[in-house]
């Protein structure tokens, strides 16, 4: 099968065996659907176009005929004010029909699938805290032995690196416009008592895990990812290597187009330690798309 995950900075695409449990092919591509969206409110044609050529350079690598496909989108599709004209369009040429989920639904996937890779790991946490940093917003997900509790949060690395002039002024504004956040991490604490472990996906994490382990962008391997431990003292230092280099070097290192959000990432992940009461960090490469491709294997 293929599950699809078309989020606000990145479409995620995984062909999946559900006999064996295994991915077989995947691909990953940089479309940045949410960039302007917070000044205008809308998907911009550029940003739908390049949707849409990443859709349809997908379907040639992959091949997605005779297959079952379930492709789902987030927060800046959900937040857009044509939703509906921007997944027309997809459809009618591409093929392919994107259902909006809400934050409840991608946390209950995005969960299903770092489970699984945890149980994969023996994992040994039995509660834990997962955070799901995407570029539109950040679900908080609380997972204990009988009761998960979750909630999404409009704050994702694209807005808020598209909402400041530099990094002064995101870090000094983001203990207020988190706040919110904090204030529900502490009513789960104190009506649940706190988690064992602190869990973290998506790309921000995952590329400072990278950078850890001196991997790049095009050597990005997930498997030496997944289980990678970080303390929030390494957050300052990976932030300042990524400033020391030249804007062609830090290309190579995170992506191209990308260094700006995961600097911005960096500072938003940093308070996230802070909010959920945690010096250390397990990141897990695993989210949204293979718990898509989980659940329609079920």
């Amino acid at each position: 099968m293929i599950a699809i995950d078309l989020g606000s900075n990145t479409l995620r695409v995984l062909e999946y065996d559900c006999d064996s449990v295994k991915p077989i092919a995947e691909y990953e591509k940089i479309v940045k659907t949410a960039d302007g969206l917070g000044e205008t409110g809308i998907i911009n044609d550029a940003a739908l176009q390049r949707v849409i050529d990443a859709i349809k350079e997908a379907q040639e690598r992959i091949g997605f005929s005779g297959q079952k496909v379930r492709a789902v989108t987030t927060e800046a599709v959900r937040s857009a004010s044509n939703t509906k004209e921007v997944l027309e369009q997809i459809a009618q040429q591409t093929g392919i029909h994107f259902e909006v989920i809400d934050g409840e639904e991608e946390a209950k996937l995005t969960l299903l699938a770092v489970k699984h890779r945890l149980d994969k790991l023996h994992f040994a946490s039995d509660s834990f805290v997962l955070v799901d940093m995407g570029g539109g917003s950040t679900e908080l997900i609380f997972h204990y032995p009988n009761e998960t509790v979750s909630k999404s949060f409009p704050i994702g690395i694209v807005t808020v690196a598209q909402s400041y002039a530099d990094l002064e002024s995101i870090q000094k504004e983001l203990p207020k416009k988190m706040l919110e956040m904090q204030m529900f991490c502490t009513e789960i604490y104190a009506t649940r008592g706190k988690v064992n472990a602190f869990v973290a996906t998506a790309g921000t994490p995952t590329t400072v895990a990278a950078m850890k382990l001196g991997q790049t962008y095009e050597t990005y391997d997930a498997k030496k990812i997944n289980g990678t431990s970080l303390k929030v003292s390494e957050l300052d230092l990976y932030l300042k290597k990524l400033l020391a280099m030249p804007l062609d070097k830090r290309e190579v290192a995170v992506g191209t187009g990308r260094s700006d959000l995961i600097e911005a990432g960096i500072l938003i992940f940093k308070q996230l330690y802070a909010i959920v009461e945690f010096e250390n960090c397990v990141v897990i490469d695993d989210g949204l798309r293979e718990g898509v491709a989980l659940e329609a294997c079920r």
